[in-house]
């Protein structure tokens, strides 16, 4: 039913594309949909080193460690490291009452983490995998959310963020690849944030940084697949990044191609396609943050554009893109010069086998480029 559908909507031409290009791919440990563009636009002064994103959050949450005696780490197998190895070592280094792994129960992680932030602590929990996310969510939206609200401000959990790798992986499935930033995006008092999700390992620790000492609580997705594919030069001092601002990672003036985390790249990809073989320049925006999102800048940017495309891995009905759409409709209604359109996962599970076929690739979005130049 999946591939029926997608025969039908799908540019014939891009499909031949596409599969030649998967099969040579497919030789590999796990097939990649994007080219890493790594980061030249973020500059912090001072000596740089190296890392991959996995090493930066570490290297970050190192940092919070030793400057906030108050901060403790706990979630499932964060001791040894975590499936991702982001708490390598940091045990060894700060001690098993600061670094610490909890039974696999991701409400209680969440309802340890509000009641320590509660009273004064720097609660920094991990659920494994942002597909199991989903048993904690009434203390992240009922408890945590509306702590500072129900208290009249006598009380808050602002010292709350928590991790969570989401995110395609290559063969991860439906337990594994999902990207569920939409449903807390419409909780009042989260902070959600595209850590929520990062495009790169330098933005990753400074964003991880800003989550941590964020007065409010903060949800922070990390992309798994670019835990190790992204690699900077990530300064080795204690910085943050504005949660909140997106960021214009290419000036164009024709589309307007609005994404976050690993989709930031798939962009990247698609403007120099757009460049290459329609002539045309396209403004890639990293949206960064969603809750709150800047609708400042992306409406500037589509005012000058008058064309936009939003891409992102989560399926297409209610995602966060619909939110994106409704705004820039409403701001920018008179200057657009084609309907707006969204590249995203099908409304289905995330398949397995079929990967290749639910991502919003490069082909993908360059259909949707070409249709708006075209209308």
């Amino acid at each position: 039913m999946i591939l029926s559908k997608l025969s039908t909507r799908l540019n014939a031409s891009l499909i031949l594309n596409f599969t030649q290009r998967s099969s040579t791919l497919r030789d590999h440990v796990r097939w990649i949909q994007f080219t890493y563009y790594t980061d030249k636009t973020i500059i912090v002064p001072g000596e740089t080193q190296e890392m991959n994103m996995y090493q930066a959050i570490n290297h970050g949450l190192r940092i919070a460690l030793k400057n906030d005696s108050d901060a403790v780490i706990f979630g499932e197998d964060v001791a040894f490291g975590g499936v991702f190895r982001c708490t390598m070592n940091l045990q060894k280094e700060f001690g098993n009452d600061r670094v610490f792994n909890t039974p696999t129960c991701e409400q209680g992680i969440a309802g340890f983490g509000i009641g320590l932030a509660a009273v004064g602590m720097t609660a920094i929990a991990e659920i494994q995998f942002a597909d199991y996310i989903f048993p904690a969510f009434d203390q992240l939206v009922n408890e945590a959310a509306k702590f500072r609200y129900r208290s009249g401000a006598e009380f808050d959990c602002g010292k709350l963020t928590i991790r969570a790798p989401c995110g395609a992986v290559g063969h991860g499935g439906h337990y594994h690849s999902q990207s569920p930033e939409a449903y807390f995006a419409h909780t009042p008092g989260l902070k959600v944030q595209f850590i929520v999700m990062p495009r790169g390992a330098k933005q990753a620790k400074g964003l991880l940084l800003s989550c941590i000492e964020e007065p409010d609580p903060c949800i922070m997705f990390e992309p798994k697949i670019l835990y190790r594919t992204a690699i900077d030069d990530v300064p080795t001092a204690h910085y943050k990044i504005e949660i909140g601002k997106a960021e214009v990672v290419r000036e164009g003036d024709v589309v307007t191609l609005v994404g976050w985390g690993t989709q930031v790249h798939v962009l990247l990809e698609v403007a120099d396609l757009v460049q290459e073989e329609l002539g045309a320049s396209c403004e890639v925006i990293d949206l960064v943050s969603i809750l709150p999102w800047d609708t400042e800048l992306v409406c500037k940017s589509v005012k000058k554009t008058g064309r936009v495309v939003i891409a992102h891995e989560a399926p297409l009905t209610s995602g966060f893109g619909a939110e994106i759409v409704s705004v820039v409709q409403e701001e920018c209604f008179l200057h657009l010069e084609a309907p707006i359109q969204r590249v995203t996962g099908w409304d289905c599970p995330f398949p397995h086998i079929f990967e290749p076929f639910y991502l919003p690739d490069k082909w993908r979005c360059f259909a949707a480029v070409r249709k708006i130049l075209k209308y």
